[in-house]
């Protein structure tokens, strides 16, 4: 079987199947070796050179027709749809991006065979690493494996505890051949630790495959795929941790009113998240899973985000309506799910989903890669099956004078899930520190991101999540100048809880990426009379190789080309007071003595003012991360 190069390689890769050595031999040639066991001799039998070898960018209509689904499937539970609807002529000659337009207006939905063709072709196009078995590789470690025996006695793999195991339309014959291929796949793969998606995916290839050895070519194909920032299936703990933690942030960004539902109704808001993917390929019918399965195969994982945000969306929608407290989030959830057909159609869920503005394919890899990294450093490793941690605020470790544990559960829950790993520290308290503010950036320097606090005279509270570190504001020689990034936020707690993102994220089309030029500094903010001067004046978004990773991965790498000059004004801090929000006013502002505050609307976080305007301060605190 020939593969093609996609980049020279200089060193030599062998891999031996059966009687059969597959070598990268240097930079130009791939050869097939076959073994001569009782001569212990290799001889080359094939050859060919990477630039002889074309690579498919359309529809190759000369391939094998499918008449329909396998002879796994139970015709009895298959939906029957006409399959005269469609014909093979539509998707000849298609690009990938025509093919993506006819996936998602359900081109193939109602006919086997059509699907079946279109799986086939998408799957053999992925671009994958160059030794990717094949069917003659599955029926040798098969054969090897299992003989003759109709039954499997093998055990099976590991990474199947707690797997997404779903029957859907297969026959007990089918769901015997997902387990073999399954096996097979372990057997090949000894890195897959933890993969609670594949046996899902292994069944739903399987319905539309000839055999078994198709079926296992084309589930090893998506697991070796190495299109740029494109995955399929995560096969190991920390890269699954990585993909829930990375919806929890999305589900925060883009649902907040159900973010704000699930964290109010469960201690750890991450063990609701955990089950986004069982929400897709467990809990819906057969008829919508397929349908995500379609368009899935051509956008890869971006698209199950978009998906699980659309029912997350309606799910609230739902909840709202029935005006009734949720006991069991996880159940209540699930319930949802299994009754989908009652509240909207697969294609208007497809519909909702494209509906969302989500971030880039690239801007999503690297949210997740910070996630990754986020517990890399919580000590959770590539080969390990499962940890029990929680990221939210254990109530009977917190103690706070302004808010209780359940206010700061909330809180909490707004901040992205990668910081949220780590405990909440107290840094500084008016309380115990006083009303100091050399005091308060001694306290603060050196931690990022913060949380800050604060409790008025009348009992009014409000407070900021901080992504910078105070140390920052010394890079500007003294003089005053705005720093941060886009995911800072404000947020008012009493007498009612609310969150002001940056602007930017809930209009994301009032800006256009553009590089911008160097950091500008404006003048003090602080007049003799305690107000900010006005200036036109905003600090840039930092360069990515500048941040660590643990700043904004998707927002701070990007630089805007914003309609206003002040609407990056995140956080500031002088000798006078320190500023959090700025551009026609600031969203908050405290003098020097740490005793007097005001707050304004500003276009940074284009918020109304988080209290009375002109306040006075009772308590100030400051929280970090204990791993900070």
């Amino acid at each position: 079987m020939l593969y093609k190069i996609k980049s020279k390689i200089k060193t030599i890769f062998t891999h031996s199947f059966s009687n059969y050595i597959y070598t990268v031999v240097g930079m130009e040639m791939i050869v097939k070796i076959q073994k001569d066991r009782s001569k212990l001799c290799l001889y080359v039998i094939e050859a060919a050179s990477p630039s002889k070898v074309p690579e498919v960018k359309i529809w190759n209509s000369a391939a094998t027709f499918h008449q329909g689904y396998s002879k796994f499937v139970d015709n009895d539970k298959i939906p029957k749809w006409n399959e005269t609807l469609d014909s093979q002529e539509q998707l000849q000659g298609k690009s990938t991006k025509e093919l993506k337009k006819l996936a998602r207006q359900g081109c193939w939905a109602k006919s086997h065979a059509l699907r079946a063709e279109a799986y086939h072709h998408i799957i053999q196009d992925l671009p994958c690493r160059l030794m990717t078995p094949d069917t003659t590789v599955y029926k040798d470690i098969a054969s090897k494996l299992f003989g003759d025996q109709s039954e499997s006695y093998e055990p099976l793999p590991e990474f199947m505890e707690e797997s997404i195991m779903p029957e859907y339309c297969l026959t007990k014959e089918g769901l015997h051949a997902v387990k073999k291929i399954l096996i097979c796949i372990s057997n090949l793969y000894p890195d897959i630790s933890f993969c609670p998606l594949l046996p899902a995916v292994t069944a739903l290839v399987l319905h539309y495959s000839q055999d078994e050895a198709q079926c296992f070519e084309n589930t090893c194909r998506l697991l070796d795929c190495k299109a740029p920032h494109t995955s399929y299936i995560d096969y190991s703990f920390l890269n699954y941790e990585a993909s829930c933690m990375t919806f929890g942030d999305l589900a925060n960004k883009h649902c907040p009113a159900a973010h704000r539902l699930i964290a109010s109704s469960s201690d750890n808001i991450f063990e609701v998240y955990s089950e986004w993917l069982a929400w897709l390929f467990s809990d819906l019918p057969f008829d919508y899973v397929i349908r995500i399965f379609d368009i899935y195969l051509l956008e890869g994982q971006k698209v199950l985000y978009r998906i699980a945000l659309a029912l997350l969306k309606q799910y609230q929608l739902f909840m709202a309506s029935k005006g009734v407290e949720v006991a069991d989030i996880k159940g209540s959830l699930q319930a949802f799910m299994w009754d989908i057909n009652e509240h909207m159609t697969a294609e208007k869920l497809l519909e909702k989903a494209f509906g969302i503005r989500l971030f880039s394919r690239k801007e999503i890899w690297l949210l997740q890669m910070a996630n990754r990294k986020a517990l890399v450093e919580k000590g959770v490793t590539m080969v390990q099956h499962r940890q029990s941690f929680h990221l939210t605020v254990n109530a009977h470790d917190f103690t706070s004078t302004i808010v209780t544990a359940q206010e700061m559960r909330i809180v909490w829950s707004w901040i992205p899930e990668r910081f949220s790993l780590f405990s909440p520290t107290l840094l500084f308290s008016t309380s115990e520190d006083g009303y100091s503010l050399q005091r308060f950036y001694s306290c603060c320097e050196g931690y990022e991101p913060t949380v800050m606090l604060i409790k008025t005279t009348l009992g009014e509270v409000c407070g900021a999540f901080l992504s910078s570190d105070w140390n920052e504001r010394k890079k500007s020689g003294g003089a005053s100048s705005f720093f941060g990034t886009g995911e800072c936020f404000i947020f008012t707690v009493h007498p009612e809880i609310e969150r002001y993102e940056w602007v930017f994220i809930k209009k994301p089309e009032q800006a256009k990426a553009m590089p911008r030029s160097p950091r500008q500094r404006s003048p003090s903010p602080f007049t003799p009379e305690g107000r900010s001067s006005p200036s036109p004046n905003h600090l840039t978004v930092p360069k990515l190789d500048m941040i660590k990773y643990r700043l904004s991965p998707f927002l701070a790498i990007r630089h805007f080309k914003l309609p206003s000059k002040t609407a990056s004004m995140f956080m500031s801090g002088t000798q006078d007071g320190i500023i959090i929000g700025g551009g026609g006013g600031q969203a908050l502002s405290i003098d020097g003595n740490l005793h007097h505050g005001r707050t304004e609307h500003c276009e940074t976080f284009d918020n109304p003012p988080l209290c009375q305007e002109n306040f006075q301060v009772q308590l100030l605190e400051v929280w970090g991360f204990q791993n900070s």
